[in-house]
């Protein structure tokens, strides 16, 4: 089945109604929900004061969101603002050492929040890694960089460590293993490019370059060091056009998106009440899957926000970081299915495609997905929750390949080259339906906990059966059908059919070629 295949306007209607209307149905079950339980006893420690003039309380239940709006926004904005200043200074009078100024400012703004003992155990694990480098033996490398990211998740290892940092701030904690990770994860892409390297090798100061750019040392995004050595050295300084009003506009559309989840978590409390497991078994199943749903589609949008401010501020700096993830709204194939471009584009390029070749053969397939989840476990940290996701994904990853197999076969490949182009689609649709709830179910385990997504699970598939299953299912295929429509416009964007020839539109095919074509 070609992307390119079409489906009627009106059928592109009904779907987009269908949508839209099952959207607010579920929307509209949680804000009841969320104005009928304010005063619960499981929901005060997350349900606090929020803008007076909303008349309502607010959902604080995520960590991280409160502590980068509130406890962080100051130091963010301050270290950030900093960094611009100096690099547009440096640019404009000796571009030639800006890489060297983004090392001395991010040294000073790491050792100014975290202690100097912080700096110098980074440093150890940046020589550790580039003496390593230094032998050219890729699996070496590989092993001992993952052997030290596994210091940062095992015990009594990363207690011993974390002895080193000075103060007890708050944010301590976050800044600590968000840069320990990042560290380690960035020293093994150098060295495995060092490794590449064919004449010599390059230099440790280009290594801390790499690993001290401040915008991307505590939170991300990882972007592969060959891309960044070559960007951070370009001589051209010059920007496309209307390049800085892109960059203006996507600063500002961050910042809506942060004032729009600050209005809804006025409205619809989605983080506490997957925490109140007694509730949730009086959710309606609307409710309930609108919930878990939403929870996937928050997740994204955290990510999205906080990886759009800090992209922005690399690419004033002339770099071209990774884009944001994928919205799990446009998911309907696991092999899509991640919420960091820069750490899936570090494990394709590192793990998954030199084990897994050209990706056809299913034991190869299998063996470089096993291997790419392994180095996600170590990297998310050994857990019952990580493991059990990882274990789905990978199967659902592997699934796909197998169905793929199977289906190029007789008579399944017979049957449906026997379709037409929208029929295939539309039979292709309904598969990516299950698969588009197989995703959501096995990703909420990571984001909520085992026994929220078990009740998810219950509901759609056994005491929702058949009403409710078919009915989501119904909504999620047209959910599918709406995104097949727009890759469909990207391809004809991307890659436009080629017009016929004027002359053979008004000559009429022969029948007997028409009917070979």
């Amino acid at each position: 089945m070609g992307i390119k295949a079409a489906l009627p306007k009106y059928e592109l209607y009904f779907y987009n109604t269908v949508l839209s209307v099952a959207l607010l149905w579920a929307s509209s079950w949680i804000f009841d929900v969320s104005s009928a339980n304010t005063n619960r006893k499981t929901f005060k420690s997350n349900i606090k004061p929020g803008w007076h003039y909303f008349g309502r309380k607010m959902d604080t239940a995520d960590f991280e969101w409160v502590m980068w709006f509130s406890t962080f926004r100051a130091h963010i904005l301050f270290a950030l603002s900093g960094h611009i200043l100096f690099a547009k200074l440096c640019t404009m009078l000796a571009p030639q050492y800006r890489s060297l100024v983004f090392l001395v400012y991010g040294v000073l703004a790491v050792w100014t929040s975290m202690g100097w003992t912080y700096v110098t155990l980074m440093l150890s694990h940046c020589i550790l890694l580039y003496s390593i480098s230094l032998v050219k033996i890729r699996w070496l490398c590989l092993v001992t960089g993952l052997c030290t990211l596994a210091s940062f998740k095992c015990e009594p290892f990363v207690s011993w460590q974390a002895g080193f940092v000075e103060g007890d701030f708050v944010l301590r904690n976050v800044l600590f293993y968000g840069g320990c990770g990042f560290t380690i994860m960035r020293c093994i892409s150098f060295a495995l490019e060092n490794c590449e390297k064919k004449d010599g090798n390059y230099n440790i100061l280009e290594l801390l370059k790499y690993n001290f750019y401040l915008p991307f040392f505590y939170f991300g995004p990882i972007m592969t060091f060959d891309q960044f050595h070559a960007q951070v050295n370009r001589s051209d300084m010059s920007r496309k056009e209307r390049e800085m009003w892109n960059i203006s506009l996507h600063g500002l559309l961050n910042v809506a998106i942060i004032l729009v989840v600050d209005i809804l978590f006025h409205f619809l409390y989605i983080l506490t009440i997957p925490t109140d497991l007694k509730l949730l078994k009086h959710l309606s199943d609307w409710a309930l899957l609108g919930l878990a749903y939403v929870n996937l589609v928050y997740d994204w949008v955290k990510a999205a926000v906080m990886f759009g401010v800090i992209s922005t501020v690399a690419r004033l700096d002339y770099l071209d970081p990774p884009k944001p993830p994928k919205c799990i709204t446009l998911l309907y194939m696991f092999s899509e299915t991640h919420f960091d471009r820069g750490i899936n584009d570090w494990l394709c390029k590192y793990v998954y495609n030199p084990l897994g070749g050209s990706h056809d053969t299913v034991l190869q397939e299998l063996m470089a997905s096993l291997c790419t989840y392994g180095v996600t476990i170590l990297w998310l940290g050994p857990c019952k929750v990580v493991l059990i996701w990882a274990f789905f994904n990978c199967f659902g990853l592997n699934f796909e390949l197998w169905a793929a197999k199977i289906f190029s076969m007789e008579p399944f490949l017979s049957f449906e080259t026997a379709m037409s182009a929208a029929g295939s689609r539309r039979l292709r649709a309904a598969f990516n339906a299950f698969n588009f709830w197989l995703i959501v179910l096995f990703n909420i385990l990571a984001l909520n906990s085992l026994d929220f997504a078990k009740m998810v699970a219950k509901r759609l598939l056994l005491k929702g059966f058949p009403i409710t299953t078919v009915m989501v299912l119904f909504v999620t295929y047209c959910l599918v059908q709406v995104i097949k429509e727009r890759e469909r416009r990207q391809a004809l964007a991307d890659d436009p059919d080629p017009e016929p020839p004027a002359d053979a539109a008004e000559t009429p095919p022969e029948p007997d070629k028409e009917k070979a074509e």
